[in-house]
Order: structure tokens, then C-alpha cells, then sequence
């Protein structure tokens, strides 16, 4: 289904969060076998906005503990971070649609977030970024 409103909808991946045994064991991997630039966090992946090239934009990668409750009350061992272009208009559409935020919005320096579950039970992380602030916080600890 194709949305026609260009206000309140995903605009690309924001990241992509999976549960691991190990995670710190698992990002040491990913640095020694696919040279990527790991941090306590996972990695950031920049990019250029599409529409507007001299604008940054991020993907994260995070690998997390199979014991960390963040993934709530999703039991997927998975969750995906999707960037929005309008958080308040989203929730709207979904509220209208009957699907509903599973927390209030959280507001950080580096954007805004909330919380929805998909039909098939996976916890959805829906970003309506700051990446001037995201790109500030992170420094050089990214994978370009």
C-alpha cells in the first residue's frame, strides 16, 4: 500500500537492534571480521539524505543482551528501528487505524521515539531524528 501523504510516514531504517548471547563477543566480530567501527552501543552507519544530499542521515546497529527487557513485551529476539518524518502525525494515523504506542514519547537531544507492535508481535522503534545532535553525540565512533 503506497501512502500518498508526505507528512507521518517512515522514511528509511534507523536501525536495526537483535539480541545475542554475547554481544560484546559479537561486535568484536563484526570489528575483526568485517572491519567495522564498534562502539559500546554497536555502530553507526552515515549516509547521505536522498532529497537533501548535504544532510546526514544514520543507521544503527546494535547488538543487545538476550537478558535486556528493552524488546518488551515483544518476545522476538529482534526489534527495528524505522526513521519517521513526522512522529505526532504517525501515531495519529496509526491511533486512527487502531494501533496504538506502547509508551509515552520519549524525547532525546538526538530526536524523538515511541513504541508500536506489528501484527506478528515485533516491537517497532519509530525515530523522528535530530541527525545535526545525533551526529554531534556520536563523533567519530561511526562506520562510513
Amino acid at each position: 500500500m503506497v501512502n500518498d501523504d508526505s507528512i507521518g510516514r517512515v522514511t528509511g531504517i534507523g536501525g536495526i537492534f537483535i539480541k545475542y548471547k554475547d554481544p560484546d563477543r559479537v561486535k568484536q566480530w563484526y570489528a575483526d571480521y568485517l572491519g567495522i567501527n564498534v562502539d559500546e552501543y554497536g555502530t553507526s552507519f552515515e549516509w547521505r539524505q536522498s532529497l537533501n544530499p548535504d544532510r546526514k542521515g544514520f543507521t544503527v546497529w546494535s547488538p543487545f543482551s538476550q537478558a535486556s527487557e528493552y524488546f518488551k513485551p515483544s518476545e522476538k529476539e529482534m526489534m527495528i528501528n524505522f526513521r519517521v518524518d513526522n512522529l505526532d502525525a504517525i501515531l495519529k494515523k496509526l491511533a486512527d487505524k487502531g494501533v496504538y504506542r506502547l509508551n509515552s514519547i520519549e524525547v532525546t537531544d538526538y530526536g524523538r521515539f515511541a513504541h508500536i507492535i506489528d501484527p506478528e508481535g515485533l516491537k517497532l522503534e519509530l525515530w523522528e531524528a535530530n541527525d545535526d545532535a545525533y551526529d554531534e553525540m556520536i563523533g567519530e565512533k561511526r562506520t562510513l
